[in-house]
């Protein structure tokens, strides 16, 4: 990625799963044992979602491990976390979840000029039948490529 950011980790499996209709990156609250485990890379976005609750947000689930030189004070590794968001984009994510069948999913979590931030996305679940359009569909693309291919070559 540009200006310095690094990934720690990516929700690969949201991309399968759901339809992204809208992306937006924010700030997550964390407490020090957090911050120097997510610098070894040790965190997991599966299964974790995002809520609004109360003129606020949170990431649910999101699962960091406990930092190995960390003490008794060390954090609990799946606590709800706070997102650090303007209350017109709070209020705007509200709205919008609340419209039928969509969700606020993490897409992947990354330092910024030595922030930890995350990219959430407003998705939308995909059915069955959706998964496997889009898997012939990717499927169609990787043939033709592969024939453009051989038709040059030959």
């Amino acid at each position: 990625m540009p200006d310095g950011t690094k990934i720690i980790v990516q929700n690969r499996k949201a991309r399968h799963d759901y339809a992204i209709l809208d992306t937006l990156e924010a700030g997550i609250e964390l407490r020090g044992t957090e911050v120097k485990s997510l610098r070894e890379g040790r965190a997991n976005l599966k299964d974790s979602h995002a809520r609004v609750e109360n003129n606020e947000a949170f990431l649910v689930n999101l699962h960091i491990n406990e930092y190995e030189q960390g003490n008794k004070f060390n954090h609990d590794p799946t606590r709800r976390r706070k997102l650090l968001l303007h209350k017109h984009e709070i209020n705007r994510l509200r709205s919008r979840v609340e419209e039928r069948g969509l969700t606020l999913v993490p897409l992947k979590l990354y330092f910024k000029r030595g922030k930890v931030k995350v990219e959430l996305a407003v998705a939308k679940g995909k059915r069955e039948y959706d998964r496997r359009h889009d898997i012939a569909k990717r499927d169609a693309q990787r043939e033709m490529q592969r024939a453009l291919k051989e038709r040059t070559r030959g």
